[in-house]
């Protein structure tokens, strides 16, 4: 009998994942359809491989078992062997993922299931060692179990069975949403969970589990930075003023930013801590993390008033900007935990037995010599303190992840220095550190430009002009200008943004949080730029999103396009050239992981846009979704922070600030980058109706959308109208005036 497949096919594909598996034994397949036929036509398994291009067990199985030609030799005999990158197809690592989860309790990557011809799992799990370990199997001798199985009638189908079994499970889990009954569906159902409540549940829930000691969440070990929990404590806190919620809000952001997650020299987040301490990190840098963080640094900063939190922020929005950022404009995906050690760890002698194998933490970690040999005293003897670089060091091979473990107050009072001569010579000697460490092979960067998480990097940087610059702004403009013009065709019938742009390669269709995300980032392009026009795409963006997502009769906002939909059911081209395959299910993406909800980012996003619209439809579909899903957020509120978002906008309006100027003055950018306004929409307009009238007409405006109607400016003077509730200040001429009146109006709610 003939081998499934005759040759490993990924070296046609443009994806950095699928290319580190290129040269591979394994006759490797690309997702899609021509590989289940080629699994139909022989009567075979299909073995699914899912990760990506800085997943550190990814490398690690690939190592281990799929550059090993007798265990590739099992794996061509019997079975098709597809590998899929999970950030260009989130649809299927979600459905796999789900099944993985409610079959084992865990999950990760690589995510390794084995499937019926028709893609339904039968056997899940994330990593397999090549020989049995603990209590997980051998990959090879696991690969020959299930062959065999599958040879044998009797139990080929006892595994039909399950795979049914665990597709319909599956599905039941993403597709769920309440049956609606007649009273659902004219509104008078269900109630909305009361947005106050829900907070107020999952900040409590938050405080439950954090670490007292060593901030963030639980203590059982790993450690993952959560900012939808962080921004969950801060807004609470700013409703109820208990102290303890802002404590845990800033003992996690202490914790994160003194610890070895964050880059101590080069500034950014590694992906998390795998200890309690937040001491050791997995040290791919994800572009979702240094977006994500930023903005809840930013808003620790606003509500506490330290500036070490906008320091953390804009660091890590340097990183960004310095190490995933394309010429034109756009952000790159990631960078990867490995590289090749630096000339001072190489050779027998210095512990590594092969100069050319890649080495988790290579570029990042230090020795005291390799201090030594870029410092001169005090710098370096200070700098070893400040970090905790010392002999034996806190990770492999004797070197040191730097953390922060002396305070400047300590080292200057043990050298009889003063604070500012401590601070001058430790910001020179964290230079001369970093400029050294540009000197070291650098880890391989995945530069896939991906919709959604540009969309988060967006809304950060633009996030942070008020508070950081005006060049933040400028930089979020550029991304989003990269986005409209490489991923989205405004006259495509369907699928008008694709995922993924990689040199020039596109591929789609985008997916929710493609839509969703960007959409937002292009909101917050215009509220921090007073730009009308990426108002409009996120506009479009959002009617595109509707169209291709919503489903009226569920009243729900689906991750993927419906599956009945032509070139979306039993595979096909779809937009952007992407082959869908058999997908088992219909995604909606409730809970808050490494990125936020995309369904809630849709529904806060759309409610939010409708005040840019007059038929209220926007607000209606965000108003249907929360109420769908309200027993699901009530049930764990906590898991869920960005429905809980969403359903204060959709509650009480949100806070908006409308303001009338031809341009926003200065000081009026700096008092928003300082005070915190959790979700404020901040809508910039001109200052005249003549003016306004050229942005209707540019817009394709018919008349003045709520948020600007009647809001002129006073006596030719920049003025602020300050909402929230759907009720408004007096317009006023002075921005803190117009605050203050938000300040009064809560202090007496």
């Amino acid at each position: 009998m003939s081998q499934p497949t005759e040759r490993n096919r990924l070296d046609g594909e443009a994806s950095p994942y699928l290319q580190q598996h290129a040269d591979n034994p394994v006759n490797w397949q690309p997702w899609g359809d021509e590989a289940f036929e080629r699994a139909r036509e022989h009567d075979v398994p299909v073995f699914v491989s899912i990760g990506y291009s800085s997943c550190h067990w990814c490398h690690v199985m690939a190592e281990e078992s799929f550059e090993d030609e007798s265990v590739a030799s099992v794996v061509n005999e019997s079975f098709v062997p597809i590998k899929v990158d999970r950030e260009e197809r989130p649809d299927v690592d979600s459905t796999f993922m789900t099944v993985c989860q409610l079959v084992t309790g865990g999950g990760g990557w690589p995510l390794s299931a084995w499937c019926t011809p028709e893609g339904k799992p039968f056997y899940v799990g994330t990593y397999f060692p090549p020989e049995p370990q603990q209590n997980h199997p051998g990959f090879r001798g696991l690969c020959e179990r299930i062959a065999d199985s599958w040879s044998d009638p009797e139990q080929r189908e006892e595994m039909k069975r399950r795979a049914d079994q665990w597709a319909e499970s599956a599905r039941d889990e993403l597709e769920s949403v309440p049956t609606p009954d007649a009273e659902d569906l004219d509104g008078e159902g269900t109630d909305s969970p009361s947005s106050e409540d829900l907070l107020d549940t999952a900040a409590a829930a938050a405080l439950r589990g954090y670490d007292e000691e060593y901030g963030g969440f639980g203590s059982g070990g790993a450690k993952f930075p959560m900012p939808g929990r962080i921004d969950l404590l801060m807004r609470a806190y700013a409703g109820r003023g208990r102290d303890a919620l802002l404590s845990a809000a800033t003992g996690t952001l202490d914790g994160m930013a003194n610890g070895g997650m964050y880059d101590q020299i080069g500034g950014g987040f590694h992906r998390y801590a795998v200890d309690r301490e937040w001491t050791v990190p997995h040290f791919e840098k994800m572009l979702y993390d240094n977006a994500e963080l930023p903005m809840a640094y930013l808003d620790g900063y606003r509500l506490a008033g330290d500036p070490a939190y906008a320091r953390v922020a804009s660091e890590s929005l340097a990183f960004l900007d310095r190490e995933l950022r394309h010429d034109d404009g756009a952000f790159f995906s990631t960078l990867d935990a490995r590289s090749r050690p630096p000339e001072s760890r190489r050779g027998d002698d210095k512990g590594d037995a092969d100069d050319d194998e890649d080495v988790e933490g290579a570029f990042y970690v230090w020795t005291p010599e390799e201090v030594d040999a870029v410092l001169d005293e005090p710098a370096a003897s200070l700098a070893k303190e400040r970090y905790g670089i010392r002999s034996g060091g806190n990770f492999e091979r004797g070197t040191t992840v730097p953390t922060i473990a002396a305070s400047v107050e300590e080292l200057a009072a043990d050298r009889d220095l003063s604070p500012e001569e401590v601070r001058e010579i430790l910001t020179e000697a964290r230079t001369a550190l970093f400029d050294a460490r540009e000197t070291r092979p650098r880890p391989a960067r995945d530069e896939k430009v991906l919709a959604s998480w540009n969309g988060r990097a967006i809304s950060a940087f633009a996030r942070a002009g008020d508070a950081l610059g005006e060049e933040y702004a400028d930089i979020a403009r550029e991304a989003l200008d990269f986005c409209r013009e490489r991923l989205y065709d405004a006259d495509a019938e369907t699928g008008a943004l694709a995922r993924r742009w990689l040199d020039g390669d596109v591929r789609g269709p985008g997916y929710l949080d493609d839509y969703a995300f960007l959409a937002r980032g292009a909101l917050d392009v215009y509220a921090a730029t007073g730009d009308p026009e990426p108002l409009g795409f996120a506009l479009d963006l959002a009617e595109d999103l509707v169209d291709e997502f919503h489903d009226v009769d569920d009243g729900t906002i689906y991750f993927t396009r419906d599956l009945d939909s032509e070139g979306a059911a039993e595979g096909g081209e779809s937009a952007g050239g992407a082959d869908t395959g058999p997908l088992i299910a219909r995604p909606q993406e409730f809970t808050d992981r490494s990125t936020p909800s995309s369904l809630g980012v849709a529904a806060e996003t759309l409610a939010l846009l409708d005040g840019f619209r007059t038929d209220g439809e926007l607000r209606e579909i965000a108003r249907r979704v929360v109420r769908t899903h309200a027993d699901r957020v009530r049930g764990s509120p906590l898991e869920h922070a960005s429905l809980v978002r969403a359903a204060d906008v959709v509650e009480t309006g949100g806070i908006e600030v409308t303001i009338a100027a031809d341009e926003v003055p200065d000081e009026w950018r700096d008092t928003l980058g300082e005070r915190y306004l959790p979700g404020a929409l901040v809508a910039p307009r001109p200052a005249t109706e003549a003016g306004l009238d050229e942005w209707l007409d540019d817009l394709g405006m018919t008349e003045a959308p709520p948020i600007w109607a009647d809001r002129g400016a006073t006596d030719g003077e920049p003025t602020a109208y300050v909402c929230e509730g759907f009720t408004c200040s007096p317009p006023r001429t002075d921005l803190d005036a117009a605050l203050e009146w938000l300040e009064t109006r809560e202090s007496s709610t």
